[in-house]
């Protein structure tokens, strides 16, 4: 089926490319469109959880309670000094009347929060006006330049909610420019080195620069659907780019070999049935493994998952289409402006990679008890695992939103935004909720608890109590708080819903760890058909897993060791909270486990490729590593250059999914897949290939095979022995 389609590619290149070039132009146009479309909010809610009806109720019968903007004040004089006031007031009133609906200062509550220690500082809190995230941030847009002109020598920093989503959009943004501009580079000298050659370097990195467009296409049509979150350009956007150049380094590295001993035909059709089928079924490899992000509630993973899906059928359509056109185009020609007498991975010698794969056929005991070891140890740390949510922390530490969240935390009592809060319905005996706010202010913990919101005065069936406690708010004894606060009974006849970033927290693992099972289910079971379509065998799937386990298992590992416990982070430049997003280790699995089964099929085809021509699965696994190796490790390291530029982002946990595949695929690349897995596969022999019978009946008539011939029975090869 892929010969037939890279003759009729090679037949039909002139047109293939014409059509990619119209909708290289179309997607430069519309698609980069897509940064004015996407999601101002993160998307980490659980919808349907009982703190996102808490929310919903609240703003419905009390109005909005969100400090969309706050503005913290401070001088030399203090806030008893009329001139402090008079300063204050005269800033807010020369702001744009439609733009805020509120506003509250300690001039007009007289709560103490609103003062530091030595009240010359305070802040004033104001509620923009919009009927959703993206109305509320144009309001800010307007007023933000007039929110820091205020008089008296006085100094004012702007934070809040919608600040800090705004910074943090900014920063994407911003991110993403210089992301592309450090990597575009590093990678083109880096293909010119591993291919030793102008023209196939840069063909590569042709389709990446397709894929970043095409990625950003697909998410602007997706735009129109359903909600997608800002964050999913910067994961889309090195998730398509690394995916692209991979199958690139496959497709060209290929094609060289096979240009040097067929016409350009018959090199191209060899390519296609060969590194063509392994691009198609790592593809659907990889976008089955972020399908299982669509099972989730929250908008961040789905649309993750909905954008990485898209993204990795645009890199697999390039891949498989003008990638082919153009080599067909190219021909011989594809080794031009070449600096190297024997173009890249067409060398037969045993070579370094040889040496390395018969060693580990000698000792797979060896290799493989030391490299699970090594796993296990790196991935240790991830049971320490704490749970947190996301907030203004995320930005560099000098972020003004930041500083002033900080600074409601630290110097301002009772100003921190993070308030347990419990939302009663259903009835208007103020007696009663009195008597309820009483229980639960004496809760082990709880500090406080006072009434912040009721309608309709002493009538009102709806009343808001807001519980402040000394426990940080992402700590374990934070989460135990709220399942106690939500055990306490309600009033009689009344409900309760309770919420607060705590609560979000808590219903986001909840609904995470009730989801998953079902995401592994789905995902392991559409991997293990793939697998077994492609390979034949029903132990090479269930290994594959395995290995996957392992090296996810020791990626979370260390990310908990550098981000959560702060190792790294000076280097690194990121401020580590004690706590990790739940939504970041799921997106993380989702996209690492794809990207390792894309590796583990590359080396796997090459390895069943051996194995039809010899028998022998001593001798296929070896001649795999030798042929894959590196190849795997070039593709490796072209990855790590375009998910490192990421790493370098402002926004923390953005640069913590980046790390955290760096290590992934350094693992990936060198401990699992040149070592653990040939070990494994030594190991357990001939019963590598083994199907039942039902099933390899199955495979034969519909397996996603390179050739229909039947392997040979018997190995060719002699045994290696086992140390």
């Amino acid at each position: 089926m892929f010969d037939r389609w890279g003759r009729w590619v090679e037949r039909r290149r002139r047109w293939v490319l014409a059509v990619a070039g119209a909708a290289l132009v179309f997607a430069g146009v519309w698609g980069t469109g897509v940064f004015g479309a996407l999601s101002p909010s993160g998307g980490f809610d659980t919808p349907g959880s009982e703190s996102d009806r808490a929310a919903a109720i609240a703003e419905r019968d009390l109005g909005r309670d969100a400090a969309d903007v706050v503005v913290l004040y401070r001088g030399d004089m203090t806030v008893d000094d009329p001139a402090y006031r008079t300063a204050v007031e005269a800033a807010l009133a020369d702001l744009p009347k439609d733009e805020v609906t509120s506003t509250a200062t300690y001039w007009t509550t007289g709560a103490p929060r609103f003062v530091d220690a030595d009240r010359t500082g305070t802040y004033a809190v104001l509620r923009l006006a919009g009927a959703d995230d993206a109305e509320r941030e144009e309001s800010y847009e307007a007023i933000k330049d007039g929110l820091t002109e205020v008089g008296g020598g006085l100094t004012a920093r702007v934070g809040g909610a919608v600040a800090t989503n705004v910074a943090i959009n900014d920063r994407v943004s911003q991110d993403i420019a210089r992301a592309e501009m450090i990597s575009l580079p590093v990678l083109l000298v880096l293909l010119v080195l591993i291919f030793g050659g102008l023209v196939a370097a840069s063909l590569p990195l042709l389709i990446g620069g397709l894929a970043i467009l095409g990625s950003f296409t697909a998410l602007h049509v997706l735009t129109y659907m359903t909600d997608v979150s800002i964050f999913a350009v910067n994961i889309t956007t090195f998730l398509g780019l690394g995916l692209a150049i991979d199958y690139g380094l496959f497709m060209v590295s290929r094609f060289r070999e096979e240009i040097g001993r067929r016409d350009r035909a018959d090199a191209l059709a060899a390519t296609m049935a060969t590194a063509g089928r392994t691009v198609a079924v790592s593809g659907v490899t990889v976008a089955v493994s972020l399908s299982g992000l669509l099972l989730f509630d929250q908008t961040f993973l789905r649309s993750m998952g909905y954008g990485g899906i898209a993204t990795v059928f645009v890199c697999m359509i390039g891949a498989l289409t003008v990638l082919p056109a153009l080599l067909a185009v190219l021909g011989p020609r594809v080794n031009a402006l070449s600096f190297r007498r024997k173009p890249s991975g067409t060398g037969r010698g045993e070579g370094w990679w040889g040496r390395l794969a018969h060693s580990v056929m000698r000792r797979p005991v060896v290799y493989a008890t030391a490299t699970v070891a090594l796993l296990l140890a790196l991935g240790a740390p991830f049971l320490g695992i704490n749970w947190g949510g996301v907030d203004a922390k995320v930005l560099p530490a000098d972020a003004e939103a930041r500083v002033v969240a900080e600074a409601l935390e630290t110097r301002y009592p009772g100003g921190s935004t993070n308030p347990i809060e419990a939302v009663v319905t259903g009835t208007s005996d103020r007696t009663a909720v009195q008597a309820y706010g009483d229980r639960l202010g004496a809760l082990d913990g709880v500090t406080g608890a006072a009434v912040t919101g009721t309608n309709g005065g002493t009538g009102g069936d709806t009343t808001r109590i807001a519980l402040a406690y000394t426990a940080d708010p992402n700590s374990d004894e934070a989460r135990d708080l709220v399942e106690r606060v939500r055990d306490v009974p309600p009033p009689p006849g009344a409900d309760v819903h309770v919420g607060g970033a705590t609560a979000t927290v808590v219903d986001q693992l909840a609904s995470v760890g009730a989801t998953l099972p079902w995401v592994g289910l789905l995902v392991g079971a559409a991997t293990f058909a793939l697998l077994f379509l492609a390979f034949g065998s029903v132990v090479l799937p269930l290994k594959a897993i395995v290995m996957n386990a392992l090296s996810l298992a020791a990626t979370f590992g260390v990310v908990v060791l550098i981000f959560q416990d702060g190792n790294l982070s000076g280097l690194l430049d990121f401020t580590a909270t004690g706590a990790i997003a739940p939504a970041m280790p799921i997106l993380m699995l989702a996209m690492l486990f794809g990207i390792s089964m894309d590796y583990e099929v590359f080396l796997l085809s090459r390895v069943r490729e051996q194995y039809d021509l010899t028998g022998s699965n001593t001798a296929a696994v070896a001649a795999g590593v030798q042929r894959t190796g590196a190849i795997i490790t070039s593709a490796a390291l072209l990855f790590i250059v375009v998910i490192g530029a990421f790493a370098t982002s402002g926004i923390t946990f953005i640069k913590m999914t980046g790390v955290g595949m760096v290590v992934a695929i350094l693992v990936d690349a060198t401990i699992v897949r040149a070592l653990l897995v040939p070990a494994a596969m030594r190991l357990l022999g001939r019963a590598n290939w083994w199907a039942p019978g039902p099933l390899a009946r199955l495979y034969g008539r519909y397996g996603i095979k390179e050739s229909d011939a039947p392997p040979p029975e018997a190995p060719v090869a002699p045994p290696v022995p086992v140390r």
